[in-house]
Formats: structure tokens, sequence, C-alpha cells
């Protein structure tokens, strides 16, 4: 959700346009996008495992 959030304000926010240099470089844009994923994998990873922490704990006092 987080990510969406800054995807959204990323492209509410105006750009600085510079008249002199109307290149894109596909460098900066393939590690931002490479960098979103890493933060999405964290995130996955992060709510898997507490999710599996919550199931291993209930099932520690349902057995007790």
């Amino acid at each position: 959700m987080s990510t969406e959030v800054n995807s959204l304000r990323n492209q509410t926010e105006p750009r600085k346009i510079n008249n002199k240099d109307h290149k894109v470089d596909i460098n900066i844009l393939l590690n931002r996008v490479r960098g979103e994923q890493k933060k999405e994998r964290k995130e996955n990873i992060l709510f898997l495992s507490l999710v599996a922490s919550v199931i291993i704990v209930t099932g520690i006092i349902a057995s007790l």
C-alpha cells in the first residue's frame, strides 16, 4: 500500500522541466523500478513471516 501512495505522490507532484535537455536516462528509471520491487519483496517477506509466526504461536497455545 505504501508503494501505491508513493507512486501516486510521484505522479501528482509537478515536474521540473529542463528546456535544454529532454533526454530520459533508462538506467535511472530501471534502478527506480528495481528499488521499488526490492522494497515490495521485503514487505511481502515481513508480512508472510508475521503470518507464519501467528500460526505457530496459535498452534503452540492450542496444543497446551
